[in-house]
């Protein structure tokens, strides 16, 4: 899609009357990115289809690394002196959140609506569930090491670290789903843990908004359950080759996978549809109604707008 000069002209308008102080935001929101370079966490100005990278949200603090709830009202944050901490966020604003026993996380997943967060440290999982408001530990889980087959060996393996598989969070804070040596196991805060399904090596799950209805995507299958809790009737789609990020729609009505490009399934009906984009997808992380597609860097960032059943792909410019 090439990104047309009164366009650019538009929204670099639009940009020299935002707000300049930092921590002011007038407008809608449609999202927050991380600038590693700034060490800070940005507002996206604007609706999807024209937005603009503006300043910096008032943390108080230079971060080293930020993950933002879903439905974009919490962050969690760890400053430049590795202090992990925890903001509500309203409309650009952000206020700290008291929460007993964080810990700076390699990575941190939230749950599909952002009320569950999972803090990911090499050998365990420590969860919290009630977030926005009153965040409290729902529990820690030991994770296993996973065996994966080291580059060009045929019969030996290597011993990654704990913890380094793929992982989702359920709203309730109770399961984790976790890629591991073939296979995606459901790990409970109970101890109530099982093998869900064989998966291929980098196999991605994802839970569904409000339940435990999941999705486990590699390259030959897509298995889609219903209850993974608990009955986990599964029904079996064809895969989808190089799939490096998945999410449900909030609806849990469409499944998106970013591959070369992005790819919405029907789960009712099973029909696929390609949405064409002028970019290479590198991951797929929700953003209230739209998913981010890349990090921030020198080129534009972007979008997929799935506000609508016709999804599309948009670019937010450059930040300055």
């Amino acid at each position: 899609m090439a990104i047309s000069r009164t366009l650019l002209l538009g929204l670099c308008a639009g940009a020299a009357m935002l707000p300049a102080q930092t921590g002011t935001v007038g407008g809608p929101v449609s999202g927050y990115i991380f600038d590693a370079r700034g060490q800070s966490l940005r507002v996206l100005q604007g609706i999807p289809g024209a937005a603009l990278v503006g300043g910096p949200v008032d943390l108080g603090v230079a971060v080293s690394a930020a993950w933002v709830s879903p439905k974009l009202d919490s962050a969690l944050i760890v400053a430049a002196d590795g202090t992990p901490r925890i903001f509500r966020l309203d409309a650009g604003q952000a206020a700290p959140i008291q929460a007993e026993g964080l810990v700076a996380p390699e990575r941190a997943v939230y749950s599909p609506s952002g009320t569950a967060l999972a803090l990911i440290t090499p050998g365990s999982v420590r969860i919290y569930k009630g977030l926005p408001s009153a965040p409290t530990v729902a529990g820690t889980i030991e994770v296993p090491a996973d065996l994966a087959a080291a580059p060009g060996a045929l019969a030996y393996g290597k011993r990654r670290r704990p913890g380094s598989g793929p992982v989702a969070v359920s709203d309730d804070g109770l399961y984790l789903l976790y890629g591991n040596n073939g296979s995606m196991q459901l790990l409970g805060v109970a101890g109530d843990s099982h093998t869900l399904t064989d998966a291929a090596a980098g196999a991605l799950p994802v839970f569904a908004p409000g339940g435990h209805d999941a999705a486990v995507i590699d390259s030959q299958t897509i298995a889609l359950f219903q209850d993974a809790a608990g009955a986990a009737t599964v029904r079996r789609l064809p895969g989808l080759s190089g799939v490096h990020g998945a999410d449900f729609s909030p609806d849990g009505r469409r499944l998106f996978l970013a591959s070369t490009s992005v790819t919405a399934i029907d789960l009712t009906t099973g029909d696929r549809t390609a949405i064409a984009c002028d970019c290479r997808p590198a991951g797929l992380v929700r953003m209230g109604t739209a998913y981010r597609l890349n990090d921030l860097g020198k080129g534009p960032l972007w979008l997929l707008d799935a506000s609508s059943a016709a999804a599309r792909i948009v670019f937010v410019p450059a930040a300055q």
